[in-house]
């Protein structure tokens, strides 16, 4: 019986003895021609903030209309190495500067601009910036050697500006996505040799998820170029190896299991992948559905994103189910060793869980009280709660365009290292500087520039405010409100702190239109796997509340110990979305086995069978989730240092708390009305945990 169920549908066919060879063939060549189709793809490398029909992208555009569009201002800044004021000696040492200076410049260097207080100087040196950061870096490079090679003692020289801070994140990063993808597989190797105490299974998975990222890399960056998106690779990487090692260790747990109850190891794992495959699939269609409502974003890094973590994850998928279970067949039983699991063997999985489940079916109150409270005050971190840090607080990485920019603003007006730019038509460019002179803040406007057919003009305003702060963002909107009054003006600010009211308005935006979407993909799917309305329901409602909760601790501890006052722009989308998507994750592993548990032992005692045949696995693959989006934090930029603590936090508090106290609470206080309007077929008589219980009240 056992080998004619073997040998009947496609999960037999995948793991018979010439099936899986021939599986296995047939998806390493795909994935052979697609590496050597895609290899030489790279995704675009720009980042744009804001939306691109915002007030600041519209201004950006019109900039390019200038004949110096491409030229930037790298600032040099003079100080005494001692401190205090500048000596008449210092500053003609300054001014000396400017032949060294023009030899890396497109237009004469100018200055020094000395500053009210004496204590700074200021060296302007326009520069073309390259196609990239990188190659922007390489020139910048250049300048601070000869600076530090020929620059006079006793004065201190830190190059900065927009160039220069764009060339010191090029440098943070270098290396930086090699040092992410070692990190996490040796984080996926360790957490697999420990759950599985073997010195070859944890390999096998592993080999399949490192394919697996490495295609989906390819073929990310293919889209990328041909669809034009922007997004962030670390984090497809980070999802590519977490789903897919969740969905591996899901399918041999399950394959462990069925060994106990068999021979024949082929008929385990076609057994195995047979009820393993609607949870996976359904696992990773939630994720992807979620992921797809990312392209509604108005921010181009988030809507690129949605694409392009939706490809990983379909490559995950793919590789797990119709690689991995060839891999396993081929190398028999014997791949547990030294533990193989045998049919006879006492079935000591689950024990843990199983006593963890029915002590909470037996006091559900008690225990939904006491895992609610936790998410309560883990939800107070929200209290206090900003969202938005400025451009030097993005990067956790010293640099000297950072402390430049330090510098510079305590010696002049905070807003001369990033002034806003409007754009106006030039027969009305007077009556705008005129405006926004009248602006409260504004230190300086002038005209700086004519575009090439002389229709429009460029009006530099510097402000006293420093860049992105409280003041700064509000005076954005009062000087548009002003420029905008100018009749025939067709006036637009732009600029990086424009950019940045208009991004942090884009991030708002598709938070409240995302985040309703993400849990109603959520329910929809749950809602059909379970084939209930009042479970799904349920589910989710616990889940928002875990999210919430995991996002409340992340952003305490960012401001308590790590000293980020705020979290990033992106976070609370991005965090809010990972954290349901992938809490559903655990809930279709979990719910999923009660429902086919509750036909057998009812619906409070197939809760705890659940609990205890998937509280190790679901256990494992948390705490390798949480550990992989941890090493986001090996990354110089906060945005993913704080996505990581936050994800990592949530999942670990989803597994160990919400699927282990509070749901299994829930079904016990709930009952066979979770499955309405369905119902869980229960066989008759007394089930073997309804049994255990009584004779417990018993004893």
């Amino acid at each position: 019986m056992v080998a004619s169920q073997n040998s009947r549908g496609f999960s037999g066919w995948l793991t018979s003895r010439g099936g899986a060879w021939l599986a296995l063939g047939a998806v390493l060549l795909i994935m052979t021609v697609l590496f050597g189709a895609f290899g030489s793809a790279t995704a675009p490398a720009q980042n744009a903030a804001a939306p691109p029909d915002s007030e600041s992208a519209r201004a950006a555009a019109l900039l390019q209309e200038f004949p110096d569009a491409d030229r930037q201002s790298v600032l040099v800044v003079v100080t005494p190495s001692g401190g205090g004021e500048l000596s008449a000696a210092d500053r003609a040492e300054a001014a000396g500067l400017l032949a060294l200076l023009d030899e890396h410049a497109d237009a004469p260097a100018t200055g020094p601009l000395v500053s009210e207080d004496g204590g700074a100087a200021l060296l302007v040196v326009p520069i073309t910036a390259g196609d990239t950061n990188g190659e922007t870096a390489e020139l910048i490079g250049e300048l601070r050697a000869e600076l530090a090679a020929q620059g006079p003692a006793g004065l201190e020289l830190q190059v900065t500006g927009g160039p220069a801070f764009g060339a010191d994140v090029a440098a943070a990063f270098d290396g930086a996505n090699f040092t992410l993808l070692f990190v996490t597989i040796l984080i996926v190797a360790i957490l697999l040799i420990a759950t599985y105490r073997s010195p070859i299974l944890w390999l096998i998975p592993l080999v399949a998820v490192a394919l697996a990222d490495g295609l989906a890399g390819r073929l990310t960056a293919a889209a990328g170029a041909a669809l034009d998106l922007q997004f962030d690779a670390g984090i497809i990487s980070v999802l590519v190896f977490g789903a897919g090692t969740n969905y591996a260790l899901l399918l041999i747990s399950r394959y462990r299991e069925e060994l106990l109850a068999t021979d024949d190891h082929r008929a385990a794992l076609a057994g195995a992948w047979r009820a393993t495959a609607p949870a996976i699939l359904a696992s990773n269609l939630t994720v992807v559905l979620a992921l797809l409502t990312l392209a509604l974003a108005v921010i181009p890094g988030t809507r690129g994103l949605g694409i392009s973590a939706t490809i990983g994850l379909l490559v995950a998928l793919a590789v797990v189910l119709f690689l991995l279970p060839p891999l396993l067949a081929v190398c028999g039983r014997r791949v547990f060793w030294p533990f193989v699991p045998r049919p006879g063997q006492a079935r000591s999985q689950g024990r843990v869980w199983r006593g963890v489940a029915a002590r909470v079916g037996r006091r559900p109150v008690a225990s939904l009280v006491g895992g609610v409270a936790l998410l309560a005050v883990m939800c107070a971190g929200l209290i206090g709660t900003s969202v938005g840090l400025d451009q030097v607080e993005k990067f956790r990485v010293p640099s000297e365009s950072a402390a430049g920019l330090e510098t510079l603003s305590a010696h002049f007006a905070p807003g001369e290292a990033q002034p806003i730019l409007v754009v106006a038509e030039q027969e009305a460019a007077d009556a705008v500087v005129a405006a926004a002179r009248g602006v409260p803040g504004v230190v300086r406007a002038h005209p700086a520039g004519e575009s090439a057919d002389g229709a429009l003009t460029r009006i530099m305003v510097t402000s006293e405010y420093a860049p992105s702060s409280a003041a700064s963002l509000d005076q954005i909107g009062e000087l548009r409100a002003a420029v905008h009054e100018v009749a025939g003006a067709d006036a637009l600010v732009g600029g990086a702190v424009a950019t940045d009211v208009d991004a942090r308005a884009g991030n708002q935006r598709d938070l409240w239109l995302i985040a309703p979407l993400v849990l109603l993909v959520s329910f929809v799917v749950l809602a059909l796997l379970l084939r209930a309305l009042v479970a799904p329901l349920v589910l989710l409602a616990v889940n928002l509340a875990s999210a919430l909760a995991a996002i409340g601790a992340g952003s305490w501890l960012s401001r308590v110990v790590f000293g980020q006052h705020a979290l990033d722009l992106q976070v609370p989308l991005l965090a809010f979305m990972f954290l349901v998507a992938l809490g559903i994750d655990y809930t279709i592993f979990l719910v999923h086995r009660a429902r086919a548990e509750a036909e057998r032992h009812g619906t409070r005692g197939g809760i705890v069978e659940a609990v205890a045949h998937t509280g190790g696995v679901i256990t494992s693959a948390g705490i390798v989730l949480a550990a992989v989006f941890a090493a986001l934090g090996v990354l110089p930029l906060v945005t993913l240092g704080q996505l990581g603590l936050i994800v990592g936090i949530g999942v670990v508090v989803d597994t160990l708390v919400v699927r282990t106290v509070i749901v299994p609470a829930l079904f016990a206080l709930v009952g066979d009305r979770m499955w309405w309007p369905g119902t869980a077929r229960q066989s008759r008589g007394e089930s073997r945990y309804e049994l255990r219980e009584r004779a417990t009240a018993a004893r």
